[in-house]
Order: C-alpha cells, then structure tokens, then sequence
C-alpha cells in the first residue's frame, strides 16, 4: 500500500513567497518527498525561478529550487490543501480570512508542531488501548481539538522571523530553523502513515 502521506496536501504560507514559504516547500518535499508540498505569499507577486540567496541556502541544506514559481495565496490555495501552515501568525490569520471554514486545518508551522505532541500522545494511549494506528489526517483533526490546552506562547514564539533584507548568514539560520521544523513534521507524519499502512 501507498504511504498514508502521500495523500496528504500541505501548503505554507510567508508574506512575499520568496524566503520562508519557499525553503519550507522544498525543505519537507525533501523530508517528505511522498506528500504534495507547495506555498504562497498574502503579497506575493509572480516571479518565475527562486531568489538567488534562497536558493543558495536551500541546495546548501539539500533542497530543490528546480521549477519553482512564487505565487499569491488564494482561497482555492487553502480549500484544496490538507494542512496550512504559516511562517507567522499574521499568514495563517491571512488563510483564515480568505475561507473562513478552513480554520480547523490552519496553523503557524511552529504552532502545530507544539499541538502534534499533544495530539500524539492521545493517540498513542489510543493506539495502546484500541491497537489502531491514526491516519495523519487524524493527528491534524487533534491537533485542532487540542487548541486551548496549551499555555499560550508569544507571537514570535509561534512564528519563524521573517530574514528580509537581513544579511545571508541570518537567511542562512532561517533556513535551518525552517529545516528542523520540516525534520520533526516530516517524522511524525510519516510515523502515523507507516503504522496505518502497516496494518494492510
């Protein structure tokens, strides 16, 4: 059977589409190559090829710049994705707006991380109890549900800051936050589709 991941469409979200949302893209396609990666900006405008220093930091952490178009965010961006993450929470707030029924898939991507670990320990109980293992559609409908259980966080706990006009070594540090973020979302998605299809 097909990896459970593999059907699994995640969309990221940054202002200009040109550093944060693109290296996040590429960095889980790389992580996660079986799933449907993609991003956009709230104030992208389309440009054909990645910018050069994204680029540079991006094949420095064995990514992928071939193909890539920046792109606006769009409702049919949200509606057709599985999970939405922003780099900040001004760009979920941004997809949320845009289609206001999407809110139980929409998060920044340091918030669902936080939520997932939550969610994952109820469905490891689960899993002990029950002996079935979540699908990772599943693990994003907990995550939603486990909002309000957490203590809250600052706003720059909750987003990844944006390196514009900053100097490469801070793009650089971006991009291997951004990347460590992928790692950890990249696990635990491919864990939840391994151990469902694991049972076909």
């Amino acid at each position: 059977m097909a990896d459970v991941a593999a059907r699994l469409t995640i969309l990221f979200i940054c202002t200009g589409n040109v550093h944060r949302s693109p290296l996040a893209e590429r960095l889980l396609a790389a992580r996660l190559p079986e799933a449907r990666v993609g991003s956009a900006g709230t104030m992208a405008q389309h440009m054909t090829g990645m910018h050069p220093a994204t680029r540079s930091v991006l094949e420095q952490l064995g990514g992928n710049s071939a193909g890539f178009t920046s792109r606006r965010l769009m409702p049919e961006l949200v509606a057709e994705a599985d999970l939405v993450l922003g780099l900040d929470r001004e760009h979920r707030e941004a997809a949320v707006r845009l289609l206001p029924v999407a809110l139980r898939k929409c998060f920044t991507f340091r918030e669902f991380l936080r939520l997932a670990r939550v969610a994952g320990e109820s469905v490891s109980r689960s899993e002990s109890a029950h002996g079935e293992a979540a699908l990772p559609g599943e693990v994003i409908s907990r995550a939603a549900a486990a909002r309000g259980s957490l203590a809250p966080v600052s706003r720059a706990a909750d987003g990844i800051a944006d390196p514009c006009g900053a100097p490469y070594d801070v793009l650089l540090a971006c991009g291997r936050e951004i990347d460590g973020a992928a790692t950890t979302l990249a696990a635990l998605l491919r864990e939840r589709g391994r151990a469902q299809g694991s049972e076909c």
